[in-house]
């Protein structure tokens, strides 16, 4: 039963997608036995100039479970290169953008979801999500987002009812649909298509749309097919950045999960580094290693390149060369700035920084002892403004199992943080302590704090220790 009032089908749908030619299919969604609810993105709702007290569950049950429909279904038509190998046989196989809306902010975003349907791209899979994929979209995507990653959110969650059998899960599991809340889902490989199938005057009319709704400020510049390529190799060379300093590995870098936005969207294999090992590897089908965690950024500049390929259709290719050469240059920039925020401190001069971050990864790379991630949680727990005082005071409780071997490294990590802190001045200590609060959270999802929260689910239908991980995560 429809209801009038339910805020999300009186959103202003805008057509926007819908309007284009060739890069999609109309669907249906699912029919599904079971409908619950159970995750609901009450911080996303101010952007659509919503109150999480305006709507209720039974809303997002409708709009995005039973689907309601507003705007036509669009699964979205694209290719890619996955793990280096050409693909045309992909596009959305289970999910579709439900709609297009614009925000406060005057920015477009879409919803879009996943687990609802088969769709002409779903080949011979079922078009499901199982309940526990859903689960980790939601720790991945709010994770991310609180360590200051340009991420898409997980928008809403509802469990279907049905039984999924799988080959990396034990089977049967539970089913769920859920939606994302992102800035666009045109990615490389959209554009990747339109070479393919010879389209250059759709190239043309799509490289158009991205440049109006997602670089305005370039629109009618007569430069402005060579900013946006040069303006795309900064936002990635930064998503890639906030990735590396937030020690994730997304494991499936293929150009179809690559948005043209520069956002991080679309978590499945993902996993956070239990300490600093640069091969550490996500996905279990990555034999070779090609997503490691510290071969991101080569596979983003990959994938930016590739990218050149239909662009060159209707831009200069030279000039694009020249624009991805400034990747490392961006890349080192980002990284530089938000590892210095994880450390205490939002300006140091280029020797201090280089000096600081080195000392850092020397440490966590030789005493395997240390998390990756729970050091600076110590760092945020630890710090005092005693440690200006002396250098003895800095970690002088620390609980890591350190051999004789590796005690230089922590003893020249504490020498250079020594040194930073004397040259601030005294009331200089309380923003370092507010500022290592603000960037490193307190929850770390490693894969054995997921599997807990899942067995949880799992065994007692128990959802509140997930509910109040992410809420501690937002403190």
């Amino acid at each position: 039963m429809s209801h009038p009032s339910n805020p999300f089908l009186n959103l202003n749908y805008e057509p926007a997608i819908e309007s284009l030619e060739d890069y999609h299919d109309v669907v249906t969604a699912a029919e599904y036995p079971f409908h619950k609810l159970r995750w609901r993105n009450d911080d996303l709702l101010p952007t659509l100039g919503l109150t999480p007290s305006q709507v209720n569950d039974d809303d997002f049950i409708e709009a995005f479970g039973h689907f309601r429909s507003v705007r036509p279904f669009l699964a979205l038509r694209y290719h890619g290169y996955q793990f280096g190998e050409y693909n045309p046989q992909l596009g959305d196989g289970r999910g579709f953008i439900y709609g297009q809306v614009r925000g406060i902010d005057n920015q477009l975003y879409d919803f879009g979801t996943k687990g609802s349907g088969r769709t002409p791209y779903s080949r011979t899979a079922d078009g499901r999500l199982t309940l526990k994929g859903g689960v980790r979209e939601i720790i991945a995507s709010e994770a991310l987002h609180r360590m200051g990653v340009k991420t898409s959110r997980c928008f809403s969650l509802v469990e279907t009812g049905e039984q999924l059998y799988r080959g990396d899960e034990p089977s049967p599991t539970r089913s769920s649909v859920m939606v994302r809340f992102s800035r666009s889902h045109i990615r490389f490989g959209t554009f990747e298509r339109l070479k393919w199938i010879g389209r250059e005057d759709l190239v043309r009319k799509l490289l158009d749309h991205v440049l109006q709704i997602y670089y305005p400020h370039l629109w009618g510049q007569p430069d402005q097919d060579s900013r946006f390529y040069l303006e795309l190799v900064e936002h990635v060379a930064t998503l890639c950045a906030q990735w590396m300093v937030a020690g994730f590995c997304h494991a499936v870098l293929n150009t179809d999960n690559m948005s043209i936005t520069g956002e991080s969207f679309d978590y499945g294999p993902f996993a956070f580094i239990p300490t600093y090992d640069p091969r550490f590897t996500a996905a279990y089908f990555d034999y070779a290693g090609r997503y490691s965690y510290a071969n991101q950024p080569a596979a983003c500049y990959w994938n930016l390149e590739k990218l050149q390929d239909p662009l060159s259709l209707v831009m200069d290719r030279d000039y694009m060369r020249s624009s991805l050469e400034k990747f490392k240059d961006f890349y080192r920039l980002a990284y530089c700035d938000m590892m210095l925020k994880r450390l205490g401190f939002t300006t140091l001069s280029e020797p201090e920084t280089e000096d600081l971050i080195g000392v850092t990864v020397a440490l966590l790379a030789g005493v395997q002892a240390v998390g990756y991630n729970q050091f600076f949680v110590n760092l945020r727990q630890s710090f005092h403004p005693n440690w200006r005082e002396d250098v003895s005071n800095i970690f002088a409780n620390h609980d890591w199992e350190i051999t004789a071997e590796q005690q230089p490294l922590l003893d020249k990590w504490r020498v250079v943080y020594h040194q930073l802190l004397i040259r601030q001045p005294l009331d200089e200590m309380t923003n370092i302590a507010q500022q290592l609060q603000k960037a490193n959270p307190t929850v770390i999802f490693l894969r054995p704090k997921i599997e807990e929260l899942w067995e949880r689910i799992t065994l007692d239908d128990d959802w509140q220790p997930l509910y109040a991980a992410i809420a501690e995560l937002k403190n």
